[in-house]
């Protein structure tokens, strides 16, 4: 978060805890009232800071760093009175609440030293407060503002650093999950080459027949390898679909033929007679639809039905653009119910072979297309996707 969108956001944060043009005078005709004060709010709180061990153990430099830290808090109440409370100032009261992820310290210890200071602060202002209720009442009420909106922006700080943690941890999960699948997937075929290749050097008297059966099988296990690198290119570096016309009867014709079925896998049709033109692109939408017959294919591998069918999806309100939907259903196994939702998530994979991309490739494609890929299962009766695109108005 830069320090425009800081400040935007601290300026949203002052209108919610009620911040008025006068506060920033209250703060200012405070400060000479306040700052006798200072020493000894800074004295008390680092007392108590050496009474909590999980506080105290982010304080690593003794005496030095202790005094240095005192300096610090002495300009950061200085500054909390003085203004002005422009985008400099939400910038260094940002880079506070860093400062504090940086040392790691916990967050809870953050926001009870806030309020420490400000009760110390609170007993100051009453020893010294000005004679009038009403005045008094208006100095406690801005103080408690900025000290809300320091502690508000102090917790910016700790959540976007958790963000960025987690998005860290993520991004190693994930690493680790594509070296794990691209290893499984790579090693049995680079096993099979090298015994083939070891076969091919060692042999002493290995008749043609022989040879040729090993150099296919290279070329064999070379074609998957190839096939997962493809795989993983293909998902990373997914162009931006260039929309077109595209007839719905081609591209089921074309995915089938790209995919063609089992002896032992009936194909079936259900679409009606006049079936709309959708925009996309055709050669990405093929690979959507290749890879949902594959996934029916393989579903049933003592063989059944597939079924491609087409629906018509209405508009929701006047003037969007229509929809259809592209069904492809087995009769195969079905998807446990605890398995379902996590199905179209990157390398995640039911199957003993294979990287968990075809169906995140679907949804990516799709989701460029401005479209929608749905999945429903009933474990034991088989499995239904749904690939939904705009209607193309030019052709309706």
């Amino acid at each position: 978060m830069g320090p425009p969108k800081l400040f935007e956001l601290y300026g949203e944060l002052r209108a919610y805890v009620g911040w008025e043009e006068g506060d920033a005078d209250r703060l200012a005709s405070l400060k000479p009232i306040l700052e006798p004060s200072f020493d000894a709010i800074i004295d008390d709180f680092y007392e108590e800071v050496a009474r909590h061990p999980k506080a105290v153990r982010v304080i690593t430099g003794g005496d030095d760093q202790i005094a240095r830290l005192k300096q610090t808090l002495r300009g950061w109440l200085s500054d909390l009175f003085s203004g002005p409370y422009d985008e400099q100032f939400v910038e260094r009261r940002f880079h506070v609440g860093q400062r504090h992820v940086e040392i790691q310290l916990d967050q809870v210890y953050a926001n009870v030293a806030m309020s420490r200071i400000r009760g110390r602060l609170l007993v100051a202002l009453a020893e010294h407060a000005p004679e009038s209720t009403s005045r008094r009442d208006a100095a406690i009420r801005s103080l408690n503002r900025i000290l809300d909106l320091d502690s508000a922006i102090i917790d910016v700080a700790y959540q976007r650093e958790f963000a960025a943690r987690e998005q860290r941890q993520q991004r190693m999960a994930t690493l680790g999950r594509v070296s794990g699948g691209i290893a499984h997937e790579l090693r049995n075929p680079l096993n099979a080459v090298k015994t083939s290749v070891y076969y091919l050097l060692n042999a002493p008297d290995a008749s043609p027949e022989k040879k040729k059966e090993h150099l296919e099988r290279i070329d064999r296990q070379v074609e998957i390898s190839d096939n997962v690198i493809t795989a993983l290119s293909r998902f990373a570096r997914l162009p931006v679909p260039t929309l077109r016309t595209v007839d719905l009867c081609d591209l089921v014709e074309q995915a089938l033929d790209a995919n063609p079925l089992p002896d032992n896998i009936k194909l079936q049709t259900d679409r009606p007679e006049n079936i709309p033109f959708v925009s996309g692109d055709q050669e990405q939408l093929v690979i959507v639809l290749g890879n949902l017959i594959r996934n029916a294919c393989e579903a049933m591998p003592d063989g059944g039905n597939l079924t491609v069918s087409c629906q018509e999806i209405a508009p929701e309100a006047e003037g969007e653009v229509g929809r259809f939907a592209l069904s492809v259903s087995d009769t195969g196994s079905g998807i446990e119910p605890d398995v379902l939702p996590q199905i179209m998530e990157p390398l995640f994979s039911t199957k003993t072979r294979g990287l968990g991309l075809g169906l995140a490739l679907a949804q990516a494609i799709l989701k460029r297309h401005n479209g929608d890929l749905s999945v429903a299962s009933q474990p034991g009766e088989g499995t239904t996707f749904t690939m939904t695109l705009n209607i193309d108005e030019d052709s309706a």
